[in-house]
């Protein structure tokens, strides 16, 4: 049985049609993904769903007692859920119907109604309805969606906008309707989240109608496919992945119709004009009746992408980088705020060659960006050493996209940043989809996906041989992310890449660089390997342990011993600070596009903070600076015996890192027996996770124990 059914829908606009006569329907339990580019209705479509519009012509037909819950993409808060006092209560609000049984329970519960028949059927609603289960649903879903416990007892109001619609989707989900209408709701999920609203939607009962262009969520949650295009819906059996291969073979079976019924009635035109010079009459009217039964196929038109390209709008294409363009020893990365260093993530090493294609992946509030902003030179190191590879050219794309863009159209953003005749800039920003009076566009008035493609026309004026790219497609939807994939796979440049969209770390990086836990390392393999890596055990804590083990000999230092915010404690042994590197004055300039610009590196003052430094890095990828005692190549041991004094430090470090894992072994152990603990399999598998953290950490302590005892004295 139907639950919404769509009859001949039309939307207008004016004198814009958005939807013209469109027919739909989903069934109880059923699961759809509404696929089209931007503009094409899908908002629109999911309104009148929703019952919010009503279309100018149709029939919208719903099933009666039908409950709806729809996420809009940018969410503003209700008056019930801004009211609430803290984050958990404004999510499990989401269960009305429940919380309303909940009290009349505990009414009768005080009144001694217990024995009341009214109460065992309030009881058994209540029970049948998930009720008993209902405060470990909203702490699982919240765990799920990315709120740390530290967050639950904040107002709603003291909410980002990001973190406000990810509540309003925990609400949604706890409110368990009927048909759950989403629009966009991966926007601000990290890949954890995202995995596990995947694995929700799968196990959801009720129906699902879900707007994205995130093709990897798609493909793990719905069965159909609605794709929105030239304002008429087509229905598609099966994920987006069949969807798509289903649509290229119909398109091309479709051409071929068109152009053989083409041939048809061009061969029937020439028929009826030589009977008609022939004055065959009888013979003329024939062909001119099976004329007028041949109708012209409609090919549905392809629709326009982006055209983006290796070689720059202005200088052509990019020159040959040093063959090491990022190196990382030892670094610090953090912000310094009213004069105090807030840390976020310590770095033993990372290094990044020419031609590479390294995702950057981790939770949200991790560091990815900080790390991406070390790079570009928007922050300072805290300490360390970072190296830029000479003639490096980076292109830098920002997520912050709230910066002010300088000029007051799209055309006069270009100008601002190159000077161009008008006819040169138009037909430049015309590749990026920016076509007539779309260049006279004011850029505050732009959507998310016109802001993004813009910035990406910024970014492809002048060359660039290193691109740091921040989120990339949010907002582009999925002929603009297929054509920026395709740039990224064949592009000659060096990229390093924040994403949460799967499916492109997935299809351009070859690696990936993990930043989580207050650290950052190397994984060797794509984004698949990772996962997989990941579900076998694998942690950044053990990944970065081993690369100490490897780089100084057996030092070990752990994520715990940094908080952000917090003051620096224990770096393990070998983790000195690096002396202050002079740039290395090759001149290479960094180019941020989120409306500003960077200092180049070779400025007197470029990266150079508290003890940290910034080198550049040759062609041969050797750091083109004088490094001071304390930097981290000078204090990495000799290959074999090590000095009495550097033993006893080392060895000291190590068993402190002992003792400190051992205990904490301990308190996670005695958590585990806690019955309260073991009553919430939400904080039993977190305490799990850490516990299998610190076995593997004390493991390869224990190695570096005794690695240090045989480079004894």
């Amino acid at each position: 049985m139907s639950l919404v059914r769509l009859a001949g829908i039309v939307r207008e606009i004016g004198t814009f049609v958005i939807l013209d006569r469109v027919d739909a329907a989903i069934a109880a339990g059923e699961r759809v993904g509404l696929v089209g580019p931007n503009g094409a209705g899908k908002t629109t479509l999911l309104r009148i769903v929703a019952g919010l519009d009503e279309p100018d012509r149709g029939e919208v037909t719903r099933k009666r007692g039908l409950s709806v819950g729809f996420l809009r993409q940018e969410t503003s808060l209700d008056a019930s859920f801004a009211e609430a006092p803290d984050l958990r209560t404004a999510v499990r609000h989401g269960a009305a119907e429940l919380e309303r049984l909940e009290t009349e329970l505990a009414h009768l519960e005080s009144v001694g109604g217990a024995l009341d028949p009214r109460y065992a059927d309030l009881q058994h609603r209540f029970d049948a309805r998930g009720g008993y289960a209902l405060d470990q649903r909203v702490d699982a879903t919240l765990g799920g969606l990315g709120f740390p416990r530290s967050m639950w007892d904040r107002p709603p109001t003291a909410l980002s906008g990001g973190e406000q619609t990810r509540a309003a989707l925990a609400r949604l989900l706890i409110s368990d309707p009927d048909l759950l209408l989403l629009d966009e709701p991966t926007n601000h999920l990290d890949i954890s989240a995202l995995e596990w609203l995947e694995e929700e939607m799968r196990r959801r009962s009720g129906a699902l109608l879900v707007a994205s262009h995130d093709r990897a969520f798609l493909d793990g949650t719905v069965g159909r496919i609605w794709e929105l295009r030239d304002r008429r819906l087509t229905a598609f059996r099966g994920d987006y992945s069949a969807y798509a291969r289903q649509r290229e073979e119909r398109d091309a079976r479709l051409r071929r119709e068109s152009e053989t019924r083409d041939d048809e009635i061009a061969r029937e035109q020439q028929l009826v004009q030589r009977y008609r010079s022939q004055r065959k009459h009888g013979k003329m009217h024939e062909h001119e009746a099976r004329l007028e039964r041949l109708d012209r196929i409609d090919v549905p038109r392809a629709g326009r992408t982006m055209k983006l390209s290796d070689r720059a709008f202005l200088g052509g294409g990019p020159t040959r980088s040093a063959e090491v363009v990022v190196r990382a020893d030892d670094l610090l990365i953090g912000r310094i705020v009213d004069g105090t260093p807030m840390e976020v993530a310590r770095i033993p090493f990372l290094e990044a060659r020419r031609g590479d294609r390294i995702g950057i992946v981790g939770p949200n509030g991790a560091g990815k960006t900080t790390l991406l902003k070390t790079i570009a030179g928007e922050l300072h190191p805290l300490d360390g050493r970072l190296a830029i590879g000479s003639r490096s050219a980076i292109g830098y794309l920002s997520q912050l996209r709230s910066v002010a863009i300088p000029g007051a159209t799209v055309l006069d953003a270009l100008l601002a940043e190159v000077p161009l005749p008008a006819g040169e800039a138009r037909g430049y920003l015309a590749r990026f989809l920016f076509r007539g009076d779309d260049v006279l566009k004011e850029v505050a008035s732009l959507s998310g996906g016109e802001r993004s493609r813009l910035e990406l026309a910024l970014l492809g004026v002048l060359p660039s041989n290193v691109l740091l790219l921040d989120e990339p497609t949010n907002h582009l939807d999925i002929p603009a992310r297929e054509a920026l994939e395709s740039f990224l796979r064949e592009t000659a440049a060096t990229v390093l890449l924040v994403s949460h969209d799967r499916r492109l770390l997935e299809i351009v990086c070859d690696r990936l660089w993990v930043v989580d836990e207050n650290l950052a390392v190397s994984f060797e393999g794509g984004y698949r390997a990772w996962r997989a890596a990941v579900a076998d055990g694998w942690t950044v804590v053990e990944a970065t342990a081993r690369e100490r083990a490897r780089l100084h000999g057996g030092g070990v230092a752990l994520g715990s011993t940094f908080r952000a915010g917090g003051t620096a404690g224990s770096i393990g042994a070998g983790a000195v600070s690096a002396s202050v590197a002079a740039a290395g004055g090759d001149g290479h300039g960094r180019r941020r596009h989120d409306g500003q610009h960077a200092a180049p590196a070779g400025a007197p003052d470029a990266r150079v903070a508290g003890g940290a430094g910034v080198a550049a890095l040759g062609a041969g990828g050797a750091a083109q600076a004088v490094a001071g005692p304390g930097s981290p190549a000078a204090a990495r041991p000799p290959a074999k015996k090590l000095s009495k004094d550097a033993y006893r430090r080392r060895k000291a470090t190590v068993e402190a890192d002992l003792e400190r894992l051992g205990a904490r072994k301990a308190l996670l152990e005695a958590a585990l027996a806690d019955p309260d603990v073991q009553s919430n399999f939400v904080e039993l598998r977190r305490i799990g996770n850490e516990l299998a953290d610190v076995d593997g950490a004390l493991a390869a302590a224990e190695e570096a124990w005794l690695l240090v005892e045989e480079m004894a004295p």
